[in-house]
């Protein structure tokens, strides 16, 4: 396939739909930019992720419909390109594109076409020898095998069902190898990075072109330059003005809530998950507790303990009660490495991001010893009045003999994790966190712990933190939530006295 040709090709077809239907085709740079990559020629898949409107499904459908015609520099017998999709009615939209676009073709050539809209949607050319093919495949991978198809599209990959969408990308991706084919994986972002279409975009593959406009994390909803960044579209006359895409920013803020996620991620582009009944906090409840002017250390400190296992990380949280302080500190072992780890659990670099900033460390082999970690953390509080430590009653053996063996005195609360405790820990740190009685700085340790934790409900409504994926890390909001959650509780009993820590 060749860019050139590609980009000839789509430039002589009309828009289909739209105020700007019946216009000639005009890509903007970031197309072009696209349409270059991919056709290179050493290049097997090309993963490009955008904002919702930017016309990644339409370009990718012009694609689709010039491979089909043999426009590309494409000359196989049989020409097989299919369209993958969550759904047939998510596949329809790409399909409708193509044959939008058909319509502006040469009288001679639209008439060897022939359309077929059930039992599957295809468009079959039968020129250039005939046999050539276009179909819309929807995700079960059983549906694709036995295929070889020159072209594949993903459209909106990061959407997918996980089983299914993986058992049809993978189906596509080896029928890809039998005729030197090209996959195009298009997709706003994924809801986390251990989504497969973020493993495309975040992994350097030999043969993988990668495109994507996201911008940081942690950016206000209505930021003018991320708005721009994630959809390059609206500056270009693609889609939504900038000036429509700022209101819509401006009204998710005041209507919060899944209003607010659904815009940072379908319209921003950002990876946060797009479940907002169930998450502890969604992450502009988060954003609103941090703060770059922290309040001082006034007060007695409750430390929140979450032991991991072998393979878990350990954290620790200091809650100043009186002034709303929390700080946060992770802690692996150091075997595997920091980068191993952080790409065997789908986070890239990071944790490796995470101790450069000091919020991570390592500690140990290949376990992290209890004791010394007690001792090496709290010395962070040193000299600090103690009121409580409050620890998961699940370790309360493998915790209380470490507290003996370091000699460390100081209120011990137990906390179960189930949904009796778990729920009222969980519903007063929501409610600490929406009153601004937590404040911590900008912790990439939390916000990660924070976008993998969500709460799982009982017949009877009650709450208990779990991992949104089984490779999610949220040791850090667990300790968070048993440290603020017994704050809030000392608070509501009128303050206690508290006890120095003393070392044995």
């Amino acid at each position: 396939m060749n860019a050139a040709a590609a980009i000839t090709f789509l430039e002589k077809l009309r828009v289909p739909e739209g105020p700007k239907a019946g216009d000639l085709l005009r890509l903007a740079p970031f197309q072009r930019q696209f349409i270059g990559g991919a056709m290179s020629d050493d290049i097997s898949v090309a993963a490009l992720s955008i904002g919702r409107g930017n016309a990644k499904t339409a370009l990718s459908a012009g694609v689709a419909l010039g491979s089909l015609l043999g426009r590309l520099g494409d000359k196989q017998p049989k020409r097989e390109v299919v369209i993958g999709a969550r759904t047939r009615d998510q596949g329809r939209i790409c399909w409708n594109f193509a044959e939008g676009f058909s319509r502006t073709l040469p009288t001679a050539t639209r008439k060897r076409l022939i359309f077929r809209r059930a039992p599957r949607l295809e468009i079959e050319f039968e020129g250039d020898g005939g046999g050539h093919v276009l179909r819309v495949i929807p995700a079960d991978g059983k549906s694709a095998l036995g295929g070889a198809p020159t072209l594949a599209i993903l459209d909106e990959r990061g959407h997918w069902e996980k089983d299914k969408g993986d058992q049809l990308e993978h189906a596509l991706l080896s029928g890809l190898g039998k005729r030197g084919g090209k996959a195009l994986i298009i997709s706003t972002s994924a809801p986390d990075d251990a989504h497969a279409f973020s493993r495309w975009l975040d992994d350097d593959q030999p043969g993988v072109y990668r495109q994507e406009h996201r911008p940081a994390p942690g950016l206000p909803a209505d930021d003018l330059d991320s708005i721009m960044l994630a959809n390059p579209g609206a500056i270009a006359g693609i889609g939504a003005s900038i000036e429509w895409l700022q209101a819509q920013a401006r009204r998710a803020i005041a209507r919060g809530g899944s209003a607010l996620t659904s815009y940072r991620l379908y319209n921003r582009n950002e990876r946060v998950s797009g479940e907002t009944r169930d998450v502890l906090l969604t992450v502009d409840e988060w954003l609103n507790c941090e703060t770059a002017d922290l309040p001082p250390r006034e007060g007695a400190v409750v430390v929140g303990i979450d032991l991991g296992g072998s393979a878990s990380m350990s954290a620790v949280a200091f809650y100043w009660p009186q002034t709303g302080r929390l700080e946060v500190h992770g802690t692996f072992p150091s075997r595997p490495s920091l980068l191993d780890r952080g790409q065997a659990d789908g986070v890239g670099d990071r944790y490796v991001e995470m101790d450069r900033r000091g919020e991570l460390s390592t500690l140990g082999d290949q376990t992290v010893p209890v004791a010394a970690w007690l001792v090496a953390v709290l010395r962070n509080i040193e000299g600090q009045q103690i009121t409580a430590l409050v620890m998961d009653r699940y370790k309360q053996s493998e915790l209380g003999e470490a507290i003996d063996k370091t000699g460390i005195r100081a209120p011990l609360v137990w906390r179960g994790q189930g949904f009796r405790d778990g729920g009222e820990d969980c519903e007063r740190f929501r409610r600490s966190c929406f009153d601004g009685r937590v404040r911590s700085k900008p912790s990439l340790l939390l916000r990660s712990a924070f976008a993998d934790a969500v709460c799982l409900r009982d017949p009877a409504n009650n709450l208990k933190l779990a991992k949104a994926r089984s490779t999610g890390r949220i040791d850090a909001a667990a300790a968070s939530v048993l440290a603020v959650a017994e704050g809030a509780r000392i608070i509501g009993r009128g303050g206690k006295k508290a006890s120095a820590m003393v070392w044995a």
